[in-house]
């Protein structure tokens, strides 16, 4: 079985996130059409990503989270559901799977990237 990745507690952020998002037209009666699928299909590419990248970690995987959250941020004044209930969701959960993807992207990176600290050298006081 393979190790943990503390960065993967972001993961499961996002498939709360993406739980949440799936969730919201039944628990908060949302209706606009063009919103459900939307979430569906947003949520179903969140899911993939983010199981995807716990199990086998590949950068590409939060990038394509991030791109999905930066579409939920677009998305209600591209599919016309701009300034109702559902652009609220659409926009807070983007906002929160571009952030948990872009922090764990970051998180690796700085992991993997050598320090550097500065050394003094012998003539500099």
């Amino acid at each position: 079985m393979k190790k943990w990745r503390n960065e993967s507690a972001l993961d499961v952020y996002n498939l709360v996130a993406a739980a949440v998002l799936l969730a919201a037209p039944w628990l908060f009666s949302l209706t606009n059409g063009s919103a459900r699928l939307d979430f569906r299909l947003s949520a179903a590419a969140i899911v993939a990503m983010s199981l995807a990248a716990m199990f086998a970690y590949a950068n590409w995987e939060e990038w394509i989270n991030a791109l999905v959250g930066l579409w939920l941020i677009v998305s209600p004044w591209v599919l016309g559901f701009a300034y109702v209930r559902a652009m609220h969701f659409s926009v807070g959960i983007g906002i929160v799977v571009t952030f948990m993807a872009l922090l764990e992207l970051w998180l690796v990176y700085d992991r993997h990237s050598p320090h550097q600290v500065p050394t003094p050298t012998s003539g500099q006081s």
